[in-house]
Order: C-alpha cells, then sequence, then structure tokens
C-alpha cells in the first residue's frame, strides 16, 4: 500500500471513531428515554453544544454547558420523587481536559425551548464521583430533561463515560393487574371465548396466546377464541405494557376441565325405499334429541325406527348435566334405484331417439310392457338396456304414431318392486 493511500485509509477509521464515538443524544430532540430502576451507561464523548437564542443548549442555571448529552423520562400517572443516581465515572485522561461532570434536572413547557426551562433539584457543578440529583412531588405525567456537560479542563472540557439509574415513586411503573377469564364450563370441541382483564397497563402490545406452551394466536384485542381445548389444558397469555419502557406480564390458568361424553350415532345403512329401518345409537348421555324428526317413530329414544323416502343424515343431539350438546350422525342411504323418463323423440336426429332408464341395467331380469292408450299392448322386452332401448316401434317393427304410451316395469328384485307411468313419444 503507498503512503498516500494508507493515510486515508488511517483518516477513515478515526472518522469513524468519531462518529461512532459521539451519541445520538448528543441531541435534545433526541434525548434518552430513561426507564425506571435500570441501569443506562452513556458518555459525552465526543459531544458538542448547540448554543444560539432559540437553541437547546442555550442556558446557565448552574453551569455553562460545554459538550451537553440529553437524557428524559416521565413520571408516572401519580407523581411524587424521583431520584438520579450517577455512578461508574470514567473519565478520558487527554492533557489538559477536564476531570468532572455537571449535570442538572430541568423541565421544559416546550420541548427543547430554552426560554422554557425550568430547573428542579439540586444542581451538580463539579462532580468527579458518585452522585445524585433528587426531586420532590414532582406532577404526574410529566417530562423531563437531565443534561449532563463536562466541566471546564485547562484546555478541553471533560468526557466520561457513566451509568445512570432513575428510581422513585415518580417514576416507578405500577404493577398491572392481567388475569385470564374464561367459562365456568369448556365443552369439548365447542367455541371457547377467553379474554384478558387487565389495568394499570398503559399502550399495551398484541397479546401473545399459548395453549401448553404452544403460540396459538395473537390479537389485537384482549378476547380469544379457540374450539381446540382439550381435557387439562393450560391456557396463558402474555403482552407488555408501558410502550417507552415495556415491562412484560404474563398469566396463566389453571388445568381446564373440559366436559365430554361420547356420542355415537351408529354406523351408516342403506335400505330400499319404502323400508323402514332401526338406528342403532349408544350414548351415555341422558337427554336425546334426534332431527329431523318427522321421519322417526320417537326423536327422544336411543334407538327410534326411520323411515325416510331419499337419503337422510339424522343426527343426534346429547346434553350432558353441564349442558354441553354433542352430536354425532349417522347416514341413510336411500338409492333411487331408476331415473325413467318421460319422454322421448325418435325421429333419428341423434338426440333422444330412444327411451334410455339409467340404471335399468342392473336388473337384468327386468320386464317392461308398452302399451296404447287404449290398453293394447304395442311393446314388451325382458334385459332391458340401453342397446335394446324401445325406439318407437312396435314388437312387430310397426313404426308408433306420436302421443302418449303407458308403462309397467317389473324388477324382478328381491324387493320385487314394479313402477307404472306414462310416457310421451313425440316425432
Amino acid at each position: 500500500m503507498k503512503k498516500g493511500q494508507l493515510y486515508c485509509v488511517v483518516m477513515l477509521l478515526l472518522m469513524s471513531n468519531w462518529l461512532v464515538a459521539q451519541q445520538s443524544y448528543n441531541s435534545c430532540n433526541q434525548a434518552l428515554e430513561l426507564c425506571p430502576n435500570q441501569v443506562f451507561s452513556v458518555s459525552n464523548l465526543s459531544a458538542n453544544t448547540t448554543v444560539c437564542p432559540t437553541c437547546e443548549d442555550n442556558f446557565t442555571f448552574c453551569f455553562t454547558p460545554n459538550n451537553t448529552i440529553w437524557l428524559q423520562f416521565s413520571t408516572n400517572v401519580v407523581g411524587g420523587d424521583v431520584s438520579i443516581d450517577f455512578s461508574n465515572l470514567v473519565f478520558q485522561t487527554g492533557a489538559g481536559q477536564g476531570t468532572a461532570i455537571q449535570a442538572a434536572l430541568l423541565q421544559a413547557s416546550v420541548p427543547c425551548d430554552p426560554a422554557s426551562y425550568t430547573n428542579l433539584g439540586n444542581c451538580e457543578s463539579n462532580q468527579a464521583g458518585n452522585f445524585l440529583i433528587t426531586a420532590t412531588a414532582l406532577p404526574a405525567n410529566t417530562n423531563y430533561y437531565i443534561v449532563i456537560s463536562g466541566a471546564n479542563g485547562v484546555s478541553s472540557p471533560a468526557e466520561c463515560t457513566l451509568d445512570v439509574a432513575i428510581s422513585g415513586t415518580g417514576v416507578d411503573q405500577i404493577a398491572p393487574s392481567f388475569n385470564i377469564i374464561y367459562p365456568a364450563t369448556v365443552c369439548a370441541n365447542q367455541l371457547v371465548s377467553a379474554y384478558v382483564a387487565m389495568s394499570n397497563c398503559p399502550d399495551s402490545s398484541a397479546i401473545s396466546w399459548y395453549i401448553n406452551g404452544t403460540l396459538v394466536a395473537v390479537t389485537s384485542d384482549t378476547i380469544f377464541q379457540t374450539t381446540n381445548l382439550q381435557n387439562n389444558d393450560i391456557l396463558s397469555a402474555e403482552c407488555t405494557c408501558y410502550q417507552n419502557c415495556p415491562l412484560a406480564v404474563s398469566a396463566l390458568t389453571a388445568p381446564i376441565v373440559v366436559n365430554t361424553i361420547a356420542v355415537n350415532a351408529g354406523a351408516d345403512q342403506s335400505i330400499f325405499p319404502g323400508d323402514t329401518i332401526q338406528l342403532q345409537a349408544t350414548t351415555s348421555g341422558s337427554i336425546l334429541t334426534w332431527t329431523p324428526s318427522f321421519l322417526l317413530s320417537n326423536d327422544s329414544i336411543l334407538n327410534p325406527f326411520a323411515f325416510p323416502n331419499e337419503t337422510t343424515l339424522f343426527t343426534l343431539s346429547v346434553t350432558d348435566v353441564n349442558g354441553c350438546i354433542f352430536t354425532d350422525g349417522v347416514l341413510i342411504t336411500v338409492p333411487q334405484l331408476l331415473m325413467i323418463p318421460n319422454t322421448f323423440s325418435p325421429n333419428n336426429d341423434g338426440r333422444n331417439d330412444t327411451w334410455v332408464i339409467p340404471g335399468i341395467e342392473n336388473f337384468p331380469d327386468c320386464t317392461i310392457y308398452i302399451t296404447n292408450r287404449w290398453g293394447q299392448e304395442v311393446f314388451q322386452t325382458t334385459a332391458y338396456s340401453a342397446q335394446t332401448a324401445w325406439r318407437g316401434e312396435s314388437n312387430s317393427g310397426n313404426v308408433l304414431t306420436e302421443g302418449v304410451y303407458f308403462y309397467v316395469i317389473n324388477l324382478k328384485d328381491e324387493a320385487d318392486q314394479q313402477f307404472k307411468g306414462s310416457l310421451t313419444l313425440i316425432r
């Protein structure tokens, strides 16, 4: 590396260190927020002053500002006494550099406006070791500044690092109250609403909800709803209060008793149209209700007879002594065996030219009789299918005129089912 390049690198490093050393709270409008009963390490290394008639450092209460840094705090909702502890002062040791610091507690009716400053508490102008600033009976919900500056030395003011902590009744965070409220009766698989009752928790964050330690929801309000609680689950919640000085709060429930009883409406079954079936439900509950009730012999007993004329879901609802309702369903399938069209048009246009009966192929022994309106048989067949479907002709091959005809279909099944009706032949 050439000499010139090395010089540039050194200068960049020096500038970088200077920029890092100067704290953001060198300015009043970026004053560092102090939280009660916490220690903050601060420094006025490379700090400067901003002096003009309306500038932040234009004051001389008990010292003339040199290289100031600014801290701030707010009193709580009740106000009171405040103690500011300065400790662990470590000074820079440059030739002719000062070895003491100065500090004051200020109230500003207009933020960072020196014309509005009021000095409070004891003013410290030449401190080289640990010291305190105290103030009594501060009003509630009020913002205050702490300004720190190095005392002059022979050639330059003091620079140091130090710890600052604030305490007292005027700033102590009032302990929040945070509790989970949930129903006395919790029913399995049903919606449960819980909420947090809290007080003394200003600026609360979103609430995180946990079941048995697993995060399940984050809510912007205090209400949480779930259907997933199991017996002996523990519900907990947490959030923070005090936005500027966050304080974590949390609560949890005792193991939650989740009420449940077994309900089994029975196995799904199939019946033929017109048949009756007895439902085979089981449960330990005693208060029963079946729906739909109009298709049952009795809707309040465990094993009623059902007589649906189409596929139907029967639902059994059981209420326990806690008022919880549990349900189960049984599907009784009633197959619609045939879909019998009531019209067709055998005009050879390729559409609806035959009397196709969907499902008839499931009954290979069936017989079909077609008569005209005078009761004369014009067509009859067995083993009816889409391939042998009636084309509007008699068994002898004569083309029949359009009009209304009548059919009798015997399925020749175990139930010996028979269907009768009319159909219209259109030319």
